[in-house]
C-alpha cells in the first residue's frame, strides 16, 4: 500500500499542482490511514466498505472532531478514485460513505477598532517593525492566506496600478487590489527596511528573511499573536481571522459576493457565503440591541 499512496501524492503533486500545505495535509492523512490498514494487515486491494468506516471510527475514539474526520474521508475519495482510475482496485470501497455532519461555526474577525488598534502596535521606524507594518497591513488589505503573502515576490505587487498577483492553491494565479494606505506602508519598507534586512543579499521574495528566503509563516504567526496581545485583543490573533476580517468588513460595506470570492481566490461560492452569516448574525444583534420592538 505504501507504493499506491506514494504514486497518489506524486499524482497530486505533478498532475495537481497542490500547495505544500496542501500535499502535506494529504501525506499526513494517508499516512494515519496506513498505519491503520497495517494493523489489520490489508493492502489497497483488499480494503473494503467496512475498513474505511471502522477507520473514521478510531479518529472519533482519538476525540478528533467531526470537521476533521470529514477531511481525511475527503482525503480516501481522493485516494480510492485514483486507485480505481489507475486499475488498483475495481471497486471503491469509500464511494457510499457519507460526510459527518457537522455545525458550521462561524468565523471570527476583528471589528474595525480592533484592526485600528493591531496596526498601531509596530514601531515603524525599526527595521523589523516596518516590515511587520506592511505584512499586517498587506494581509488586511488583500485578504491573502499566510503563505500567500509569505510567497509575494517583489515583482507580484504592482504598485503604479494599486493590485498584487498571487499564486494561490492550485497553483491559481489571481489579481488582488490593495489599499493606499497598505501600498505608502509595502513602498516604505521596500526603500528602507527590506535593504537593511538583506544586508548585501539579494532574494526575489518581497518579504524575505535575512537569509533571503522567504519569512517563515510560523515565525511570522507568532509575530502577529505578539501585536495581538499588544492591542489587547479578546482572542488569540491569527492570520486567518485577518482575512476573515477582510471579507466581512468588505460584505458590511456592500461589496458583492462573487467579488469577495474571486478576492479571496475561493474555487467555490459556497465558501464565501459563510461570510454572509456573519453579516446576517450581525445584523440581528443590532436590531435587538436597538429596535423597541425587538
Amino acid at each position: 500500500m505504501e507504493a499506491d499512496i506514494r504514486s497518489f501524492l506524486s499524482y497530486l503533486r505533478v498532475e495537481k499542482g497542490l500547495s505544500d500545505n496542501t500535499m502535506y495535509a494529504y501525506q499526513r492523512d494517508m499516512l494515519k490511514f496506513a498505519e491503520f490498514t497495517g494493523k489489520h494487515k490489508v493492502g489497497t486491494t483488499q480494503i473494503e466498505r467496512s475498513h474505511v468506516v471502522d477507520f473514521l471510527r478510531s479518529l472519533y475514539l482519538k476525540k478528533l472532531d467531526s470537521r476533521s474526520v470529514a477531511r481525511h474521508l475527503v482525503t480516501l475519495r481522493h485516494f480510492f478514485r485514483f486507485c480505481f482510475a489507475e486499475g488498483l482496485i475495481k471497486e471503491d470501497p469509500a464511494a457510499n460513505i457519507q460526510s459527518p455532519k457537522f455545525r458550521q461555526s462561524l468565523p471570527e474577525f476583528l471589528s474595525l477598532a480592533e484592526v485600528d488598534r493591531l496596526l498601531a502596535q509596530p514601531d515603524p521606524t525599526s527595521t523589523l517593525g516596518l516590515r511587520d507594518k506592511a505584512m499586517i497591513e498587506l494581509l488586511y488589505s488583500t485578504g491573502l492566506r499566510v503563505s500567500e503573502l509569505c510567497g509575494l515576490k517583489v515583482n507580484d505587487i504592482q504598485i503604479d496600478v494599486g493590485c498584487l498577483r498571487c499564486i494561490g492553491k492550485g497553483n491559481k494565479e489571481r489579481l488582488v487590489p490593495v489599499g493606499k494606505q497598505a501600498l505608502q506602508v509595502v513602498q516604505e519598507y521596500i526603500k528602507k527596511s527590506r535593504p537593511r534586512i538583506l544586508g548585501e543579499r539579494t532574494s526575489l521574495f518581497l518579504f524575505p528573511s535575512r537569509a533571503g528566503s522567504a519569512i517563515n509563516r510560523i515565525a511570522f504567526w507568532k509575530t502577529l499573536g505578539m501585536y495581538g496581545r499588544k492591542a489587547g485583543l479578546r482572542k488569540a490573533l491569527t492570520p486567518h481571522m485577518l482575512r476573515h476580517s477582510f471579507a466581512t468588513h468588505l460584505l458590511d460595506r456592500g461589496a458583492d459576493l462573487r467579488s469577495v470570492q474571486m478576492m479571496l481566490g475561493h474555487a467555490d461560492i459556497a465558501t464565501t457565503q459563510i461570510y454572509t452569516h456573519v453579516v446576517e448574525e450581525r445584523l440581528k444583534q443590532v436590531y435587538k440591541a436597538h429596535h423597541p420592538r425587538a
